[in-house]
């Protein structure tokens, strides 16, 4: 009898879901469907806020790269000896000469310039250029040095005279002019800020030495410069005349021909 009354009940149950009326059902689906719509809609808002937290790491990773660039030394284009100082014998009320070597360490064609906070009493020679890859010079700057104030000593002068150097790539072989350093001047860099430092030209010592080394060097560069070019081809004389070996050698052949037919006759 008890088994009889469970499934009797049981049938009942079941009955009673398939008479449950249409709009009940409708509700329960709708209810079911909006949960999971609820869920779905929770787990992309997730997912948004995933890619929101990536992207932001992404943009703080980059921003963080950029400063740390930033705060990199640049890598220098030229080599510069000295370094970072001019030498020049103190000799006051003259014009007095400093020398700097520059050598293109890049593999492209650089172009350089100088610039000082003192145009009217100092000048370079050459004040730019344009070095070819592995090419180096020997730059000559000139100083007036102004006579001492209050009686100071050659060692406790001191110039607020600064030079600097800066650098540009170019694309191969051109001319040298000023203005590229204006067209493309988010490509020049600064390679160095030099002092002025002044030594006795009585006194030996290392830097006045390799000074007079240095400007040796730019004198002779200087020398060959102006000298004219080796005649690599045939000789111009006058103006359209042109003397070759095959022309003499045509002009002695006539003449011997012309011997030899004296000589038959």
């Amino acid at each position: 009898m008890a088994v009889a009354s469970e499934k009797t009940g049981a049938e009942g149950k079941v009955w009673s879901l398939c008479k449950m009326p249409f709009w009940q059902t409708s509700i329960a689906s709708s209810s079911s469907s909006s949960s999971s719509f609820a869920s779905s809609a929770t787990v992309s808002g997730q997912h948004q806020s995933h890619q929101a937290v990536e992207r932001s790491s992404l943009h703080s990773s980059i921003a963080v790269s950029s400063m740390a660039k930033s705060f990199l030394p640049t890598r220098r284009r030229l080599r510069l000896d000295p370094s970072n100082k001019l030498f020049f014998p103190y000799e006051p009320g003259k014009q007095v000469r400093s020398a700097i070597g520059i050598k293109n360490t890049c593999k492209s064609h650089v172009a350089f310039k100088f610039q000082t906070t003192a145009p009217k009493s100092c000048y370079m020679r050459p004040p730019g250029g344009i070095l070819a890859p592995g090419e180096s010079i020997v730059a000559t700057v000139f100083k007036f040095v102004e006579p001492p104030e209050n009686n100071e000593k050659p060692i406790d002068h001191k110039s607020k005279v600064k030079f600097k150097i800066m650098s540009l790539k170019v694309k191969g072989e051109m001319d040298y002019v000023p203005e590229l350093f204006d067209e493309q001047r988010d490509q020049v860099a600064v390679e160095q800020i030099l002092r002025v430092i002044f030594v006795d030209p009585q006194r030996p010592s290392p830097a006045l030495e390799k000074l007079k080394r240095q400007l040796a060097d730019a004198d002779a560069a200087l020398e060959a410069s102006k000298k004219p070019p080796e005649e690599t081809g045939p000789r111009i004389v006058g103006e359209g005349l042109v003397i070759d070996e095959w022309k003499e050698r045509r002009e002695r052949y006539l003449a011997r021909q012309q011997v030899e037919g004296v000589d038959s006759v």
